[in-house]
């Protein structure tokens, strides 16, 4: 791994650069010219945004997912006369996620397809800031074991699990939650946009209605994820294995403000809480600097212009994909992967408006009942049941379609 100085700015790679952790990673590095240089950019269809941020940061690499898009990509980079090589296909994600010159590596490639390149990054020793859930939900064992035994760091970017990390104490890795003096971690959750909502009506909810988060500006199957609570399910297996505990150790809360990101329970009646406005800039900047802290472009918190701070529990009949979560990391081996393969399909499945939104959470579960428990020790058994659980799922949604 390459070590940057202080006179020498990290060279950072982001996998997932036109998404919104992608951009708001790109922000903080603006603001900090004297610290970080952009190594490489990745993205999936979002050629023009791509092309405004190859031209303003000229990466050494810009990379996406097919020759077609990267030869558009190309035309440009040579219109403009930039310094920048196009590269294209999964070989070329990896390839810049464990090049030599990388220090550090933003995972923030959405759904199971930032497993192989998050995974690259770990085996090359890199530190990884991690915002992609699912390289933890379908192979947590694998994705740790990779992180130990090649000398990576890995640091969380998801708001709930970066204010958990800073609410543990400093030897909490090395000692673990039993001899840290620690009772139970607390992820909070807003509760999306139907936190209030008749549940009579949940079946005729519309993507767009899902879409329309409250507190956070997120990508549309992100955002889906947290109208069913599946992201909280998602980051309860990701706090698991980041964490080195079991689901019984997480109590999951509602709270609809979004200031407190979540906290730690101590023995003594102590409880440390991770505040801040509801704005990804804050961990991303805590991770990128880490152990230091430096500007994320964020107001501070004014109390004065916060009206009250609420709590409440999730409801199994509003939430069921949460407890879904929770029943597959209890169950472990290959269920985790399975789940998050169900929840992708069915997710994509109400955008398309194939199936109503009630439909998620019974396609899901539908698909974790549809097979017997088996083991996850490698990656290709990971993948083997990834590939199964969609297949499995896409019929589920054609079955569904037709009578929606």
């Amino acid at each position: 791994m390459n070590q940057s100085t202080h006179n020498t700015p990290e060279q950072v790679c982001i996998l997932g650069a036109t998404g919104s952790i992608g951009t708001n990673t790109l922000d903080v590095i603006r603001r900090h010219p004297d610290k970080y240089q952009v190594f490489a950019l990745t993205a999936h269809r979002n050629i023009e945004q791509l092309k405004l941020q190859c031209e303003e940061y000229q990466p050494l690499y810009a990379v996406l997912p097919d020759a077609e898009l990267a030869q558009e990509l190309q035309a440009f980079v040579e219109y403009k006369k930039l310094n920048v090589e196009v590269l294209h296909g999964v070989d070329s994600l990896d390839f810049v996620a464990s090049h030599e010159r990388v220090d550090t590596v933003m995972a923030a490639i959405v759904g199971a397809a930032g497993l192989l390149p998050t995974l690259a990054a770990a085996k090359a020793g890199k530190k990884v800031l991690l915002a992609n859930k699912e390289a933890l939900v379908m192979s947590g064992a694998i994705f740790i074991d990779a992180v130990k035994n090649h000398g990576a760091t890995l640091l969380p970017i998801d708001s709930e699990h970066n204010a958990i990390f800073q609410c543990l104490p400093e030897h909490f890795v090395e000692q673990g939650i039993e001899h840290c003096g620690i009772h139970n971690i607390v992820l909070t959750g807003s509760g999306g946009p139907f936190l209030k909502k008749d549940l009579a009506e949940f079946a005729t909810i519309t993507p767009d209605e899902a879409c329309a988060h409250p507190n956070w500006v997120m990508g549309r199957k992100i955002s889906v994820d947290s109208a069913t609570m599946m992201n909280k399910g998602l980051e309860l297996i990701e706090a698991c294995w980041l964490f080195d505990v079991e689901p019984q150790q997480i109590e999951v809360v509602l709270h609809p403000q979004s200031i407190i990101h979540s906290m730690v329970r101590y023995n003594d009646g102590s409880v440390l809480a991770q505040m801040g406005n509801p704005d990804m800039r804050t961990p991303i900047a805590h991770a990128m600097a880490f152990p230091e802290r430096i500007s994320a472009g964020v107001a501070p918190l004014d109390f004065m212009e916060i009206s009250q701070l609420t709590f409440d529990r999730p409801s199994k009949e509003r939430y069921p994909c949460l407890a879904l979560a929770g029943e597959a990391m209890k169950q472990g081996g290959n269920s985790p992967a399975r789940l998050n393969a169900a929840n992708e399909v069915a997710v994509q499945a109400f955008l398309d408006e194939k199936i109503g939104f009630t439909q998620i959470a019974d396609l899901i579960q539908q698909t974790l009942t549809s097979t017997e428990y088996a083991e996850a020790l490698t990656l290709d058994a990971v993948l083997a049941a990834d590939k199964d659980a969609r297949d499995f799922a896409q019929q589920l949604v054609e079955q569904m379609a037709s009578y929606h």
